[in-house]
């Protein structure tokens, strides 16, 4: 395979991932307050810092990398706890905390086979569940153009755009080619962003006054601070990010006919934990392999990981260009409002496809997912419920994601343990009944 073609199909990879990566600096980054030029930077950052957590991931050494042709990017499951962190104790808090936890993985990554069954399918399709659901609102509200209230909001104009978004997606979907496909988010964005512009609704004099060029500052935002609150949360996120990220290795491993054990995924668990860390330096987010990649090697069939260098260090170079970083934060709303309803909704989708898994002949299976869900969601509709909590446990309630992942992880360990203590008498007339 020729440079030229080898550089292409790299490129392609990065087209893939780009809309989901610099999607959650916009959420996070608009949820906290961050202004116009804030915002920038933080997108490019995140592009930076997934450039290199994708090369330590396919570039193996003794200590880190699973060797396979992935591809990292910041994991959706982060979102909403960085926002309640960030908007508790403040965007180093943000940093701190992934910093810990990064270590925490490190320290941990011998040890994920144990931890899994802390997370069997009732819990995991639970949380992913609870992941893609929590956050529709975000998109929805960015549909409408903002918040309700605000002027213009739910405007046909923006309704139009989000419709328009969402059409284009589902279009490019059923009858593009594979590239198309893998990309068909970001090209709808393009396409809907040059749509809104001849509508007068983007305004390129930012991209225009952007430079060519800037280097990248660790603690950009400030020092980091540490929460043991905010550090306990992101560690549970990592944990579950790196569970789902054993999937997609065992996935790769099986289309690329790569055999990998235990010491390649210990490898590829702490080179996420090596990513999150230089996240929280560089003032990023926490990675995990992004799925949507692994899509597009298995209908390419190009499994090269020389492709996947390409990808990575493509997506380093976009890092120092303010230019692309600025005009990603120009995308409109409802347009960005439209992308994200397919990719949460798709999230949420995938924790349906992991409850197919679960026996729901048990009552304790489905109590488990009908209080999680019920707790996740019911926190998002009236998160005045836990105001009155001291600030410690709001930490973990005031994001619906999190209150739903212990509630999952409490219920289960609950009925676990009340089967240990069940008489066998008990145990053995149910297995006759089912």
């Amino acid at each position: 395979m020729n440079t030229f073609k080898t550089a292409s199909l790299g490129f392609q990879h990065l087209l893939a991932m780009y809309t989901g990566a610099a999607i959650v600096p916009l959420i996070v980054g608009g949820a906290i307050g961050l202004g116009p030029t804030e915002l920038a930077y933080l997108v490019a950052i995140d592009l930076f810092m997934c450039g290199v957590a994708t090369l330590l991931q396919v570039w193996t050494t003794r200590f880190t990398g699973v060797g396979l042709p992935v591809v990292l990017g910041c994991t959706f499951t982060a979102v909403g706890p960085m926002i309640a962190i960030g908007s508790a104790n403040g965007i180093t808090a943000i940093y701190g905390a992934l910093i810990a936890s990064g270590l925490i993985v490190i320290l941990i990554s011998g040890f994920v086979g144990k931890l899994a069954r802390f997370f069997p399918p009732v819990v995991l399709g639970s949380v992913v569940t609870i992941i893609g659901l929590s956050l529709i609102p975000v998109a929805i509200n960015d549909i409408g153009g903002g918040m309700p209230g605000e002027p213009g909001f739910a405007s046909m104009q923006n309704l139009g755009l989000g419709g328009l978004t969402i059409l284009l997606i589902l279009v490019l979907n059923r009858v593009g080619t594979v590239f198309t496909r893998a990309a068909a988010v970001l090209f709808a964005v393009l396409i809907g962003t040059g749509v809104a512009a001849s509508l007068g609704l983007v305004d390129f004099s930012p991209v225009r006054e952007a430079g060519w060029f800037q280097m990248v500052q660790p603690f950009y935002f400030g020092m980091p601070t540490f929460d043991v609150s905010a550090i306990l949360v992101m560690t549970l996120v990592a944990i579950i990010s790196m569970i789902e990220s054993t999937g997609v290795f065992l996935a790769l491993s099986d289309i690329t006919k790569k055999p990998i054990g235990a010491k390649e995924l210990t490898k590829g668990y702490r080179a996420e934990g090596v990513a999150t860390i230089l996240g929280g330096i560089f003032n990023s987010f926490p990675y995990t392999t992004f799925s949507q990649n692994v899509g597009l090697v298995q209908l390419s069939g190009v499994k090269s990981r020389r492709v996947i260098f390409w990808t990575g260090g493509l997506l380093i170079l976009l890092g120092f260009l303010p230019k692309v970083a600025t005009f990603t934060t120009l995308i409109p709303k409802p347009v960005l409002g439209g992308a994200m309803l397919v990719m949460f909704g798709t999230v949420a989708a995938s924790g349906i496809r992991i409850l197919s898994q679960v026996d729901f002949s048990k009552n304790e299976n489905l109590i488990t997912i009908a209080l999680s869900i019920g707790v996740g969601l019911g926190i998002t509709a009236n998160p005045a419920i836990v105001a009155n909590m001291p600030e410690w446990l709001q930490l973990f309630t005031d994001s619906a994601i999190v209150a739903g992942s212990f509630t999952a992880l409490l219920l289960n360990g609950f009925f676990r343990t009340m089967d240990r203590y069940r008489p066998t008498t008990i145990i053995a007339e149910e297995r006759q009944v089912g």
